[in-house]
């Protein structure tokens, strides 16, 4: 015989069939209820959508940093600069471009998603790489290259999207697994762009007997590195169909049901008065000024000459030692983050990957001082990959963070913040970065922080204080941990 408590229960689900509850229930036509399954505690991990997502997001960071490797002999091809030593400066804001166009969208990006669904913004945003990323190859002046880059980001504002779409893909106990796919896809394609970028730019130059002196890719030097982008990003677009769309549509026909979830709504925190959010993205704005200044860096440093304190590498050898450190990171990140990210906790990986990162950056500066060309690439391959595998593993523990602080219908609001303001320092970083590169190449003697001591210096300052950002009570140890769900 059934309990009374079994039997109240069954009345209530037999009574109210369409309430979208955690036992299953779910409103007829509602994508979210759909896959709702996904996050059922002790599901399985969606490897399969998990691999999809992936795609998806490398389609739409490539085109982030594809350029890095290639800025210098890009600005210099378009005549502005009146010197050498001013290149950095233009560098620096074409690679500002991007990150500029991506912080006055983020935020509407996220709103999009949060209306329309997750998928409505990923067309967008994989669309947009398909036009304006080849547009940007064709460039023929920096005017053209400036503003299709600050259209591009623009419309690059799905990685908000992608975050809390991963979060909704998942059960708890499987969170670190897809927050560590992001964020090792989204830093593989921060070191495969530049890999790209170095090894398919000026391919007449470097492969005069595929592609000739007459060549569409010798009159557009830059083209072939886009359209290899372009073309992985159509393979992504056909790739979004299979993904299930998990934004909640509830078309109800109950008024008590509509007063329920409009009343729900109104309940909700603030984003704007949330501070675990707040704190979380002043740290990951931080960390990400740190990280894209130093992917600039990296490759203004690598290929400028001995003489003023670079590696005097060449594009393609910038090209192989991201590369190498991509493939590293990813197999660090799909084995070991996750369990890492369990034992210790969001906050702690991104303190102790912040932490790491000081003694290895003081050490750059003195690899000018090796003078073997084995051993200089040995050490430098060695640092790019423990130095990528740590900003990895910190932007993984940030994408877990932005999630634990909001419930799903604020998600993409919630991301697209971030994203919007993390862009503003992402822009900040290049052209800084840029402007202290420049500076460092006119005082090679000076006594203090002379030449590339400074330009490191300026990077472990940002690392510190991400650092000292992760403690309480500036960041609450109450972010680490998932709020409840109310869909």
């Amino acid at each position: 015989m059934l309990s009374a408590a079994r039997q109240v229960e069954e009345q209530e689900q037999a009574a109210v069939p369409l309430l979208g509850s955690k036992k299953g229930a779910g409103y007829p036509g509602c994508p979210g209820c759909k896959a709702a399954h996904l996050q059922r505690k002790n599901a399985p991990v969606p490897y399969k959508l998990l691999g999809f997502l992936g795609v998806v997001t490398l389609a739409n960071c490539l085109p982030i940093s594809v350029l890095y490797p290639f800025v210098y002999f890009m600005v210099k091809d378009f005549h502005v600069a009146k010197s050498d030593e001013d290149i950095g400066y233009y560098a620096g804001w074409l690679g500002s471009s991007f990150m500029a166009g991506r912080a006055v969208t983020g935020l509407f990006w996220g709103r999009i998603a949060d209306k329309y669904g997750r998928k409505s913004a990923m067309y967008l945003g994989i669309t947009s790489v398909l036009v304006f990323n080849t547009l940007f190859g064709m460039s023929t002046n920096f005017a053209m290259a400036l503003v299709t880059r600050f259209i591009l980001g623009s419309f690059n504002g799905i990685l908000g999207v992608v975050k809390a779409y991963a979060s909704e893909i998942c059960s708890e106990e499987h969170q670190a697994v897809s927050m560590s796919t992001v964020g090792t896809t989204w830093g593989l394609g921060l070191i495969v762009g530049p890999s790209l970028g170095g090894f398919l730019a000026q391919p007449a130059e470097k492969f005069p007997n595929v592609f000739t002196k007459g060549s569409i890719f010798a009159r557009f030097p830059y083209l072939l590195q886009a359209l290899c982008v372009s073309a992985f990003a159509l393979v992504a677009l056909f790739v979004i169909p299979a993904l299930p769309e998990t934004l909640h549509k509830h078309h109800n026909t109950v008024k008590d049901e509509e007063s329920s979830v409009e009343r729900s709504e109104k309940e909700d925190q603030s984003i704007w008065t949330n501070w675990p959010l707040m704190a979380s993205t002043v740290v990951y704005c931080l960390w990400s000024l740190h990280n894209i200044a130093y992917t600039e860096i990296f490759s203004l440093w690598s290929v400028s000459p001995r003489a003023d304190g670079g590696l005097g590498f060449t594009s393609s050898d910038v090209g192989a030692v991201l590369g190498v450190s991509g493939f590293a990171m990813l197999v660090t990140q799909t084995l070991l983050f996750p369990v890492v990210a369990r034992l210790i906790g969001a906050i702690r990986s991104y303190r102790y990957a912040a932490l790491i990162t000081v003694p290895l950056l003081i050490s750059y500066p003195f690899f000018n001082k090796i003078h073997n060309s084995t051993w200089t690439h040995i050490v430098v391959f060695s640092a790019s990959i423990l130095k990528f595998v740590l900003s990895v593993a910190a932007f993984t523990g940030s994408f877990m963070l932005t999630n634990n602080t909001v419930k799903q219908r604020q998600r993409g609001a919630a991301n697209g913040f971030s994203v919007s303001v993390v862009s503003v320092f992402k822009a900040i970083g290049p052209a800084a970065g840029g402007i202290v590169f420049a500076w460092a190449q006119t005082r090679q003697d000076a006594w203090f922080l002379p030449g590339d001591h400074l330009v490191f210096f300026f990077l472990i300052v940002f690392a510190f204080l991400t650092f000292i950002c992760t403690f309480e009570p500036f960041l609450p140890r109450s972010a680490d941990k998932l709020m409840e769900e109310d869909t």
